[in-house]
């Protein structure tokens, strides 16, 4: 499986054309962003499966700004210097969540290295702001790095997530290309921190299509499953933007259902994988079948 065909390399292949849903959800989902102030990962990042959550009635919310300390080569969020945290969105996000009738929330954001803490409070705060409005809600929290520091881990931990997600993204060998300021084995060790402290499902996440080989995959998975890693997410690379890093290659769908039984094999309590799944897709459907109910 890891020879290429150059040819498949240089053309969008049948089984990553979708049509695009229309209809009054995701006039309201837009309509309920804007008049919050909100952003989304969805369309920070261009998600492919945007119009299809928005028309389902969710979104996985951006917090903490639209640009990024950060420059990941895979990402089309812009880096740049971030304005100053709002303080009101906490507030905001919760009584958006309530106007969409949210019973799960998946809740991410930029990287914010300026900050102290690396947003850790702002986390928290969000967290807090959405059970006072919904008490029942479950909420899953996509993490960056925090740059290491365990404190800050251990402070969106202590919020109680009910799920607690941090991307690897690729295989070690291609963060320099791929992920400049990450740092594999500092993604792990939060992974491995976050399993242990609470007794919550861990996720994590990664792409295909970006050069990896199939050994490097099947490491990449020991190691996460080593983490405590729980759920685990696997997509498509798909250039979002001028200036990320080039496709390497399309995969096709058996292979994603290869990596989909490598992953089972390994004991993962739920697996996604395929050209569309993100990270935050389907979130509540992987949830449940991790034992979430």
């Amino acid at each position: 499986m890891d020879a290429r065909d150059s040819q498949s390399r240089r053309r969008k292949p049948a089984w990553l054309k979708k049509s695009l849903p229309r209809g009054d959800g995701i006039r309201r989902v837009e309509n309920i962003l804007k008049r919050h102030a909100l952003h989304t990962v969805c369309r920070g990042a261009r998600c492919p499966n945007r119009n299809d959550c928005y028309q389902e009635g969710t979104a996985t919310f951006l917090i903490m700004g639209d640009v990024c300390t950060r420059q990941c080569r895979f990402c089309s969020i812009p880096g740049r210097r971030p304005d100053p945290l709002d303080r009101d969105e906490p507030e905001r996000l919760a009584r958006a969540v309530e106007k969409m009738g949210l019973s799960y929330v998946v809740v991410t954001s930029v990287t914010r290295d300026d900050l102290a803490d690396g947003g850790a409070g702002h986390f928290v705060a969000v967290t807090a702001a959405i059970k006072a409005r919904l008490p029942a809600a479950r909420i899953e929290l996509l993490v960056p790095d925090f740059q290491g520091d365990l404190d800050a881990v251990d402070a969106v931990l202590d919020g109680a997530p009910t799920v607690f997600n941090h991307n690897v993204e690729t295989v070690p060998a291609l963060y320099g290309a791929v992920r400049p300021g990450a740092d594999y084995d500092r993604s792990l060790s939060i992974l491995k921190h976050a399993a242990r402290r609470r007794p919550i499902p861990v996720k994590s996440g990664f792409m295909l299509g970006l050069g990896e080989k199939d050994d490097a995959v099947r490491a990449l998975l020991d190691d996460l499953e080593k983490a405590g890693v729980a759920i685990v997410t696997v997509g498509q690379y798909l250039k979002p933007a001028e200036g990320c890093i080039e496709v390497f290659d399309y995969v096709p769908p058996e292979r994603f259902d290869a990596v989909a039984a490598w992953a089972r094999e390994r004991g993962f309590r739920a697996v996604a994988s395929g050209p569309f799944v993100r990270s935050s897709y389907r979130a509540a459907e992987l949830a449940r079948e991790a034992g979430l109910g």
